[in-house]
């Protein structure tokens, strides 16, 4: 893994993602090396903005910003706040680091801050989230096991670590939400993940896979060893009809959400 550490001058950027006025990113970069991350598009795109290299491989580098604790220092931000849009602040290298809690300490505790993450590493900081008056703690669950699981997202935890660690951020008075992603037809079976969660989740987030930022080396893969799936996803009959069985799968459930968040034909929220 190669790190590359950088100052910074700002740390808090507006944004325009549906739930939050601010994200922060700490890192750049991820080594969970999920295969489908979009990040890993929108990274290509912010280096080729800035006249920069992309460093090699996604999942092979991270980009730390080791002043960012610094800079939430006396910041005191109106509106909410979403921690990270373009890498995990729970991400391995954070063991060693710890870039995610330093900041935590440091922020304004009145701060409405939302955090997710793939890992259970979260846990580690139960104690700087009570300190703060707003917080919500996401975890993204799909379910992924077994051999899917190392293919798509090799180096994140599994499945049952995922959900204890909601169970946990529950039972300590916090409040969770899931978001169910990269929902693909036939690979994630949104109703097991709603059963698995319910009781110890306060709302959902539900985000159907955007096929198109996940990159040709997924969109391969995904071809050739999942024809099914990719078929749906491509065919915009099926990718309607599938949308709607998923709609009502979740309206059947009776469950807190904002919606379904989908990137074909174009990016949209579809209410339940």
């Amino acid at each position: 893994m190669k790190i590359i550490k950088i100052r910074v001058k700002n740390i808090f950027t507006k944004t325009k993602l549906p739930g939050c006025d601010f994200v922060i990113n700490q890192y750049v970069g991820c080594g969970h090396s999920c295969l489908y991350c979009y990040s890993n598009a929108i990274c290509k795109w912010l280096m080729r903005m800035e006249k920069k290299k992309v460093p090699g491989k996604w999942g092979n580098w991270v980009i730390a910003k080791i002043n960012a604790p610094e800079l939430v220092k006396g910041k005191k931000i109106k509106g909410s706040v979403w921690m990270s849009s373009i890498s995990d602040p729970y991400q391995p290298i954070e063991r060693k680091l710890k870039l995610t809690r330093k900041i935590l300490e440091n922020m304004d505790k009145n701060i409405n801050l939302a955090i997710q993450t793939k890992s259970n590493l979260i846990l580690r900081d139960i104690d700087l989230f009570k300190k703060f008056k707003k917080i919500e703690i996401g975890l993204t669950i799909n379910g992924f096991e077994g051999e899917i699981k190392k293919l798509f997202e090799p180096n994140s935890s599994i499945h049952k670590e995922r959900l204890k660690t909601l169970k946990i951020s529950k039972k300590n008075g916090i409040k969770t939400y899931a978001f169910i992603s990269p929902i693909i037809f036939d690979l994630v079976d949104v109703k097991q993940c709603i059963k698995e969660t319910k009781n110890f989740v306060d709302y959902y987030w539900f985000e159907i896979l955007n096929l198109r930022a996940s990159g040709k080396e997924f969109q391969n893969i995904l071809r050739e060893k999942f024809p099914k799936s990719y078929q749906v996803m491509i065919d915009k009959e099926k990718f309607e009809k599938f949308v709607k069985n998923l709609k009502e799968i979740i309206k059947k459930e009776r469950i807190k959400t904002p919606g379904i968040v989908i990137h074909y034909p174009g990016f949209k929220i579809i209410k339940i």
